[in-house]
């Protein structure tokens, strides 16, 4: 089953090779929990997690990574035996993230996979976990096209084309908008379809097919967006829809400031990093965004254990992916209680059974694609903190 892993790899490496006049150099993998000495050991169940810790999605592969570790040490066995976890960096690219997986699968011999922060990462896996039956659980990737057609792929968040929706329906109803205009990280899968979904839902509402007036793209990694900003701006649309990644986004805000733009700015999940906060300043204050979980509406006695937990080893309020990160990882080792043998494909089949599973970010059921049907939590930055604004329920 693995054999064909090795060509892919040989191929991989010709492909690097041929690109490393226009890459960045491949990162350092993040070491492991436990020495590799423990692949042979019987008493040991490894867990893959590949995640960014290196390049422009970092910051959102830590969190994660943080809410994964959390539970390993909440509940680190099953069946009897410990739970490593084996975590890998995928270098916030989506080459470096197959080659992570097939890592995991062929060298670690992990019987299930968390991850990735980035829907482009967790895609670039998708053919890799299903052709050698090795479930995943993506904690945060919200594009459909990450479990679509693949029954080895799950996640724990809701989709895009709820998002959108719900942020189409903040613009209409909460802001009365009734002209947008989106400014799109193009080189993002997740920018692209969160902005279409959003586009869909917002001429739906407005009953207006050119209702949105402007879309500007830009891609990851850009430092200047005043072209796209005037561009948008000069439609004068009632509001901004930005999906990106939080770096770019907390500049497109300060810039937009800078230039006296004084339109609202909403966006989407990927918002909700420390780092937004701090690179945008005084400029993001307003801004209001979509995410999967508040630590001010615990909905579960499992929210209570992890934001009790959490609290006491950080001493602060966790994000919302790191909720995530931590329900994947119990989600997982409920699957492998339930198959009651280290076996990927019985644990595939346990995962694909879920429902009414109390996860800390919410109840937990899984549909026929292996999406989670979850409701979605509104936010407002205010005074430099992540304020509760409301929670939405699946439409």
């Amino acid at each position: 089953m693995k054999k064909w892993i090795s060509i892919f790899l040989v191929m991989l490496l010709v492909l690097s090779v041929g690109l490393v006049g226009c890459s960045s150099p491949t990162p350092t993998e993040a070491p492991s929990d436990e020495p590799d000495e423990a692949a042979g050991d019987d008493d040991v169940i490894k867990i893959g997690v590949f995640q960014p810790l290196t390049g422009a999605n970092a910051a959102g592969g830590a969190l994660e990574v943080e809410g994964s570790r959390l539970a390993n040490e909440l509940y680190p066995e099953v069946l009897g035996k410990k739970i490593e976890l084996v975590v890998v960096d995928n270098g916030s690219d989506a080459v470096q993230a197959a080659s992570a997986v097939a890592r995991l699968i062929e060298s670690e011999n992990v019987v299930a996979i968390i991850g990735s922060w980035g829907s482009t990462y967790s895609m670039a896996a998708g053919d890799l976990v299903r052709d050698n039956q090795v479930p995943a659980v993506a904690a945060s990737a919200t594009n459909p096209m990450v479990t679509l057609d693949n029954d080895y792929y799950f996640r724990v968040c809701f989709l895009d084309p709820f998002q959108g929706t719900v942020m189409a329906n903040y613009a209409y109803n909460n802001l009365g908008a009734r002209t947008a205009g989106i400014i799109r990280e193009v080189s993002s899968d997740y920018a692209v379809g969160l902005a279409r979904f959003f586009e869909q839902a917002f001429i739906e509402l407005t009953g207006d097919p050119n209702s949105i007036v402007e879309i500007s793209d830009y891609q990851t990694g850009d430092q200047d967006f005043s072209s796209q900003i005037l561009n948008v701006s000069g439609k004068a649309p009632d509001v901004i829809f930005a999906p990106g990644n939080f770096t770019e986004s907390a500049l497109i805000i300060q810039q937009a400031k800078n230039l006296g733009v004084t339109i609202p700015f909403i966006g989407g999940d990927t918002w909700e990093t420390p780092e937004f906060i701090e690179i945008g300043a005084d400029a993001v204050e307003g801004a209001v965004f979509s995410t999967f979980f508040t630590s001010e509406v615990p909905i579960t006695p499992e929210s209570e254990i992890f934001l009790d937990a959490y609290r006491s080893k950080y001493g602060k309020e966790p994000a919302a992916v790191t909720a995530l990160g931590y329900d994947a990882y119990i989600l997982i080792r409920d699957a492998i209680e339930r198959a009651g043998a280290v076996d990927p494909i019985k644990i595939r089949d346990e995962i694909a059974k879920t429902s009414g599973f109390p996860g800390a970010a919410g109840v937990i059921n899984l549909d026929e694609n292996g999406d989670a049907v979850k409701s979605a939590v509104i936010k407002i930055v205010e005074n430099g903190e992540f304020v509760y604004l409301d929670t939405i329920e699946p439409y």
